[in-house]
């Protein structure tokens, strides 16, 4: 990749990293905005955008003209999605006589917001630049607008004239001349040797599909789709095959006008700033994007998956929520919301997302599986049963990939003591996924717990723990089969490692207390168990725990082995 491909990211960290009210004094507005200033930086290094917005807005009431302000804002402004309010900004620092790249980014943003095609052009000359091929697409795009195809032209393929960018440029000047009407011209491109590139952008195809439509030349788009995509196809890609080996005319869409195209650079500079230390870079893009074209669903998706990342979970269900339900990509726009949801430790809502996409979707497995993960988190394991068990019933032939299934429903058996049918559950996962350190623990654990198995469920152990070493809970497993085997020296190790692994967790804790109690170590025992029940155990864990710090180890085992335990 070129090296002006460089990430907004840099930019945005000298933004966020300037001295507290830089150029004021220790009194007056300034002074009093600082508090709010603050606020508005640690909201940011959140990513809590909402917050940071309103903290600016107080700093910027206290000094209006200060240019790091301006900067901060303008970037909490695009993270939202509002390219007025940042526009705005951009013009206040423009009245201050102070320019910058992030300033940049949202001064040509809000233009094309408002079609102000020239103006883009005219701030441009003047000077406007955020970095070199994103320049150039939106001044060709900008030409498009008013009209001047042949400046467009020479814009495109200066793009073009790139090795690193070639592939991208053929793609914008390909969609400025289909938007056109010339397809053939468009078709001419799509297929040049050096458009190769394009094969790893979906959007990249999709156009070439609509392209070939709209040419009559259907089974070549299905051809195409079967050549990138392979078998296996999403709803959206699978509904297009579908028309195009039907012979069914598809209209071109993916930029209908220069606006639309303008949304297509930004989405298309976003993709190629991903980057998984600088989420906020490609955000930004991809906001501007979906505001310059509302129906941008994958400029949609993309912003939403990021603020999930973010952990900004409520707004990426509300950008999730902005995807049509009529759109094939609505099934993982409303994943997306159910996830988020999850996220933010609101099961129930998940819950209600899932079961409606399901009844617009019977049948399809990714949902049904969902809404038993959503069912479970709500401690609705009968009915998160009866979702997985739809789910596997899609299934004609199971394969590796589907021992989740298996593994999740045998765990909602589990839970409602329903044990010989968890059993086989756990069983035929490991029949799938003879290796897979989940099912191997779940399933010997199980057996240790129950005092089943013993030797075979410690064989299982080791190898869980040979597969996923630093696992806290897999060798808390391993310790405890140990223990029940009776070989409590062998216990030690492993359960320190999975009490250093887990440190906060009562189980983990109460386990490594049971292991020294039975090596001779009773006071460092009786300190973990008060160390366990600081950590919030379960009701019943809590009271067994309680025994043991009155009683000791040996008579609560005692006793429940009086008891039939």
């Amino acid at each position: 990749m070129p090296r002006h491909l460089l990430c907004l990211g840099t930019a945005l960290a000298l933004v966020l990293t300037l001295p507290v009210m830089a150029g004021t004094t220790a009194s007056g507005p300034a002074a009093d905005g600082a508090g709010a200033y603050l606020a508005a930086r640690s909201a940011m290094g959140q990513s809590d955008f909402p917050a940071a917005v309103q903290w600016f807005g107080a700093a910027l009431q206290a000094d209006p003209g200060n240019p790091d302000l301006l900067e901060s804002a303008i970037a909490a402004e695009l993270a939202m999605g509002d390219l007025d309010a940042a526009g705005a900004h951009a013009k206040a620092m423009e009245a201050a006589g102070h320019q910058s790249q992030i300033t940049n980014l949202a001064y040509l943003a809000a233009l094309g917001q408002k079609g102000d095609f020239e103006g883009i052009l005219a701030a441009q000359d003047k000077g406007r630049k955020i970095f070199p091929m994103l320049d150039t697409l939106i001044a060709a795009w900008a030409e498009v607008g008013v009209g001047k195809m042949s400046d467009a032209a020479v814009a495109f393929d200066k793009v073009i004239a790139d090795p690193g960018s070639a592939p991208l440029g053929l793609y914008h000047k390909a969609l400025a001349l289909a938007q056109t009407g010339d397809f053939e011209g468009a078709e001419a491109l799509f297929t040049d040797p050096k458009a190769e590139g394009i094969s790893g952008l979906r959007r990249g195809i999709v156009a070439q599909v609509e392209v070939l439509s709209q040419l009559e030349r259907g089974p070549e788009a299905a051809a195409l789709i079967d050549k990138r995509f392979g078998a296996v196809l999403d709803a959206g890609l699978a509904d297009l095959r579908r028309r195009a080996a039907a012979g069914e005319p598809i209209p071109f869409d993916l930029a209908h006008d220069a606006r639309e195209g303008l949304a297509e650079a930004f989405f298309t500079w976003a993709t190629i700033a991903s980057d998984p230390n600088d989420l906020l870079s490609p955000l930004l893009s991809a906001r501007i994007a979906t505001a310059l074209r509302p129906d941008h669903v994958e400029a949609q998706l993309m912003a939403a998956r990021l603020l999930d990342q973010m952990g900004q979970h409520e707004l990426a269900i509300q950008a999730f929520a902005k995807v049509p339900a009529t759109d094939p990509a609505s099934i993982s726009a409303v994943l997306g919301q159910a996830n988020a949801a999850m996220q933010l430790g609101r099961p129930g809502d998940a819950v209600t997302l899932l079961t409606d996409l399901s009844a617009r979707h019977p049948g399809e497995r990714t949902v049904l599986a969902a809404l038993g993960d959503a069912l479970r988190s709500d401690r609705k394991c009968d009915q998160a049963i009866k979702a997985y068990s739809d789910a596997i019933a899609t299934v004609a032939k199971p394969g590796a990939g589907d021992w989740p299934l298996y593994y999740r429903r045998g765990g909602c058996a589990q839970v409602t003591g329903d044990w010989a049918s968890a059993e086989k559950d756990f069983s035929f996962a490991l029949t799938l996924a003879p290796n897979e350190p989940r099912l191997l623990n779940e399933l010997g654990y199980s057996w240790v717990d129950r005092g089943e198995n013993l030797d075979q469920a410690l064989e299982m152990l080791r190898r869980a723990v040979d597969a996923a070493p630093d696992q806290g809970y897999i060798l808390d497993s391993l310790a405890w089969a140990y223990f029940r085997l009776g070989r409590y020296a062998d216990a030690v190790a492993p359960q320190e490692k999975a009490s250093l692994l887990m440190p906060v967790d009562p189980i983990v804790t109460d386990h490594l207390g049971d292991v020294y109690w039975m090596v001779g170590r009773k006071q460092e025992a009786q300190y973990q168990w008060h160390r366990a029940l600081s950590f919030k155990p379960e009701d019943k864990d809590k009271a067994r725990i309680e025994k043991k710090l009155q009683e000791g180890l040996d008579a609560v085992l005692a006793a429940e082995k009086a008891n039939g335990g």
